[in-house]
């Protein structure tokens, strides 16, 4: 019986086996390594996983493809298959004692920028990420200040993982073909961030206020939050606008913020 796609679950199966074997070569399985499949989907990149680690746990939200799956993977190794929502899965049950997780995935577009965040919030367990996913999202993701792309992503991400484009991936690569682009991303969580954030609530909320509203200045868009006091003697401009400022700059304004003052 051949599995329909479900649009609920934002399915496209990779089919294409140069794109697979340039994913295979990305991320690099060596035996011992824990690795985790989010979104199997038909076992197109499970089963060479299998092949080369042995055992490989895989969190898929379809009941159907989990049972699929088991007959898919039958002979190539241990699949441990989680039926279950990976944004709500604890991914950091599943690491060893000593050692950390390698995650990889074809993430449905609808829920890969969540999905990242419910990840780095377990980032200590984990040692690194290859993604598939929307083009537009990794161009997001990867973007320098200054740029039409750049923006809370962008310095949200910065602050939790090294980001790197590995290589696109156009619609045919997929069975049904999506109307856009993908790209593969490689996400490495900082051992040693590269810049101190301070409270991570404060945090995020300045770098939301900062782009809530990208045409205004950070004067206007910081106002009740940070006094113009504060951003000047953090060495910015209060005149200038969100997108022109660094990750670590976004960060040295947090670090001036009392947790306490930060309104909700």
């Amino acid at each position: 019986m051949i599995h329909r796609p479900r649009k609920r679950f934002g399915q496209h199966f990779l089919h294409d086996p140069v794109i697979i074997a340039k994913i295979l070569k990305a991320v690099d399985p060596k035996p011992g390594q824990t690795l985790v499949e989010i979104g199997p989907g038909q076992g197109a990149i499970t089963v060479p996983l299998l092949d080369r680690v042995g055992t490989l746990h895989v969190v898929e939200i379809d009941r159907d493809l989990c049972s699929e799956l088991r007959h898919r993977c039958a002979g190539h190794g241990v699949p441990v298959i989680h039926c279950a929502d990976a944004l709500r899965f604890d991914f950091a049950a599943l690491a060893p004692a000593g050692s950390r997780l390698r995650l990889v995935g074809n993430l449905p577009y609808n829920i890969s920028t969540p999905l990242i965040f419910h990840l780095l919030g377990q980032r200590e367990h984990i040692e690194d990420m290859h993604f598939m996913l929307q083009r537009e999202v990794v161009d997001r993701m990867a973007a320098l200040p200054g740029t039409k792309q750049y923006g809370r992503l962008t310095v949200m991400l910065a602050a939790g993982c090294r980001v790197e484009p590995l290589f696109s991936v156009g619609p045919g690569a997929f069975r049904p073909p999506p109307r856009v682009r993908s790209s593969v991303v490689r996400l490495t969580p900082w051992m040693d961030p590269p810049f101190e954030t301070g409270n991570p609530q404060v945090f995020a909320e300045l770098v939301r206020r900062a782009f809530s509203m990208r045409r205004k200045t950070l004067r206007n868009a910081l106002g009740g939050m940070i006094p113009e006091s504060e951003i000047v003697a953090a060495g910015v401009d209060p005149g200038c606008r969100a997108e022109t400022l660094s990750p670590q700059t976004f960060a040295a304004l947090a670090r001036r913020i009392a947790p306490g003052a930060c309104p909700r």
